[in-house]
């Protein structure tokens, strides 16, 4: 099977998430999404995040609102000892399941700072990404600059719909006691 990885803290999941893994496997050829719910960013402070397992929790309280939805909630970098580098989850997964085709999924924003990534280069030879729109990121811009460093980089920008809605302002407009209920997944 073709699979899309989609990994992040998901802290909330929300309506542009779901969009996103509706288009991976309606528009964009992929036959299941898993989501991996991960419990730190090496880039991302420590201190704001809630815990991985109540957030793995939550999720998993989201998913079975949406039974339609061709997803797999996984927890595998929450058992995994850190840090939790994307190379090293998906090298466990294929070890999983070596018959399956595993292609990370990630942001324009990620696309822009790739190169700092662990192995970046293994994961975009060797996985590939699929990459969705971000506001402020010109995604052919950096999709080039990767390819003259690797030619055989896989990377695959999506045309798909820009998602206007962030975790961030979900937490920021629940701090400030609005009603953000139509938002979350």
């Amino acid at each position: 099977m073709n699979i899309a990885v989609y990994s992040g803290s998901f802290n909330p999941l929300h309506k542009g998430h779901e969009a996103i893994i509706r288009f991976l496997t309606q528009e964009a050829g992929f036959d299941l999404v898993y989501l991996v719910v991960t419990p730190q960013n090496p880039f991302k402070q420590t201190h704001t995040l809630p815990a991985g397992q109540d957030r793995f929790d939550a999720a998993v309280a989201a998913v079975a609102r949406h039974p339609e939805l061709k997803v797999k909630l996984l927890d595998i970098e929450l058992k995994m000892t850190p840090p939790q580098y994307t190379i090293r989850t998906l090298d466990a997964l294929k070890e999983l399941e070596p018959y399956n085709d595993f292609t990370l999924v990630i942001g324009a924003d990620n696309l822009a700072s790739f190169a700092g990534w662990r192995f970046h280069e293994r994961i975009l030879r060797e996985y590939g990404v699929v990459v969705f729109p971000r506001k402020g990121y010109h995604r052919g811009h950096d999709r080039a600059r990767l390819l003259r460093e690797d030619p055989s980089y896989k990377i695959r920008l999506l045309k798909a719909p820009l998602v206007t809605i962030s975790s961030t302002e979900i937490r920021n407009g629940l701090a400030e006691g609005k009603d953000m209920s139509a938002w979350l997944m």
